[in-house]
């Protein structure tokens, strides 16, 4: 005789989801009841008013505002020529630290006085300790360098 491929845990599964699949049903029926005893649907329509709520009763035509598709604008507006700050890339600091044996070191600028990392690739002339510069900045791989470094 063959046993029967139905493992206990198997059984136990299937009654727990009969079980969960009628109590489901349960409570659909009684919520049909409810809603059949108080006549209450909820609400048919949902509308927006002119703040952007959802309400039950339609907004006020008074209060609607028109607006054109060309008066709406997608992005950042441009700048008219006039308003447009120029900006000035070239920074100006002192050498904090270099060390020419290595090939590097660091510029702080006068402004911000934040301190910024210099390689001999980026010189345009030889810097050493303390000597005022003027620098552009370009993104590093950690962080800002400066760079076409030249003394003032």
């Amino acid at each position: 005789m063959a046993k029967s491929q139905q493992t206990f845990n198997k059984s136990e599964k299937e009654k727990k989801r009969l079980k969960k699949r009628e109590e489901k049903k349960k409570k659909m029926e009684a919520r049909r009841a409810e809603a059949k005893l108080s006549g209450n649907k909820g609400i048919e329509f949902a509308y927006v008013d002119h703040n952007g709520n959802l309400t039950d009763t339609p907004p006020d035509p008074s209060m609607k505002i028109t607006v054109k598709a060309k008066d709406i604008e997608i992005g950042i507006p441009k700048t008219p020529e006039g308003e447009r700050e120029k900006f000035d890339p070239v920074r100006n600091g002192t050498v904090s630290f270099f060390d020419s044996s290595k090939g590097f070191g660091f510029i702080i600028d006068t402004q911000s006085q934040e301190k910024y990392f210099t390689h001999v690739s980026g010189l345009i002339d030889e810097i050493s300790e303390g000597d005022k510069v003027s620098f552009e900045l370009q993104k590093g791989l950690k962080g800002m360098n400066a760079v076409k470094v030249t003394l003032k």
